[in-house]
């Protein structure tokens, strides 16, 4: 990145990124606002192909990222501020008429559709493994390029990766995979309109949406001071959000995929991050902690929690 291109953004084109519009919008956030409706784990592999400097997304996908066993050199980025304290509510859903699956227990040794490998729709299937007490799942590993958990002691027949929300809801439709997980109000019209048929939710053990940079951008005085106004300019898009919900609903209702009412009880739910700039060292342990024991990263392998994010970015 030259020092007088703006920041490249990757976010997830979904009522989350509220906030960023606010902030490009009214406080005149100098940045390249880049969507990636396929999630965390396409910004990953841009992060670190050097095609984006900053991206927000899910907490698990930045960790998982960083802490797998063969991750590559300084992993490419760390984690440097916090977007949504609330825990994301996953929507567990099938197809609107597969008959053969009728709970969360029957997916087991089912075919788990995800956007990619490593991504949050990844990684949360081993942790609704663990929380419904099936086998060990193996590890995911983000350097495979198509479907890979066939081990005899994964949870799942295989793992189908779809890149995008439509291919995931076609697949559970067509029987290409046999269910799915993506954020419940993104699901809901889906649901509301017999697309697809919701078995269930499941939360996430920690906050939601964090902020990573790559390595690159935070090596140099300049790169550190672009992404500090960055985050500044964050922090007055979500004040600006707390204080015009109706505006928000507008946006989220008119220029995204939802419905006004689901916009207004999506609001009831969540809460953004005051201040983003800085990690919890806590949030970052207690993730791997889960992670640990869903079978999504082995302990002692990969990058520690401490080397995951950045402790100051300086002036």
């Amino acid at each position: 990145m030259a020092a007088s291109q703006p920041l490249r953004v990757g976010f997830v084109p979904e009522h989350f990124s509220t906030p960023i519009h606010f902030a490009q919008k009214h406080f005149g956030l100098d940045a390249q606002l880049i969507p990636f409706p396929s999630g965390s784990g396409h910004m990953i592999i841009s992060l670190r192909a050097g095609e984006i400097d900053i991206a927000i997304g899910l907490t698990e996908a930045w960790i998982a990222g960083l802490g797998k066993p063969d991750v590559e050199g300084d992993g490419g980025y760390r984690i440097i501020g916090n977007f949504v304290e609330t825990p994301l509510c996953w929507a567990v859903s099938t197809g609107a008429k597969r008959a053969d699956i009728t709970s969360l227990e029957s997916l087991r040794g089912s075919k788990l559709g995800i956007s990619r490998i490593g991504s949050g729709s990844h990684v949360m299937g081993y942790v609704l493994a663990d929380q419904q007490g099936w086998s060990a799942p193996s590890p995911p590993s983000s350097s495979v390029s198509s479907a890979s958990d066939t081990g005899s002691d994964s949870p799942y027949a295989d793992s189908v990766v779809l890149q995008t929300f439509a291919n995931l809801r076609a697949a559970v439709n067509d029987s290409t995979a046999d269910f799915f997980m993506w954020e419940h109000f993104t699901s809901k019209r889906y649901f509301d309109n017999g697309e697809i048929r919701r078995l269930g939710d499941i939360y996430t053990p920690w906050p939601s949406w964090h902020i990573v940079a790559t390595t690159k951008v935070l090596s140099s005085d300049d790169g550190k001071a672009k992404v500090k106004d960055l985050l500044a300019k964050l922090d007055q898009g979500i004040e600006y959000f707390q204080g015009h919900h109706d505006e928000a609903v507008q946006y989220i209702s008119t220029e995204l995929d939802y419905s006004e009412e689901d916009a207004r009880e999506w609001l009831k739910t969540v809460r953004f991050s005051e201040r983003t700039e800085g990690v919890n060292p806590d949030v970052v342990q207690n993730c791997m902690r889960v992670l640990w024991k869903a079978g999504v990263l082995v302990e002692g392998k990969g990058l520690g929690g401490e080397e995951m994010y950045a402790k100051q970015l300086g002036a």
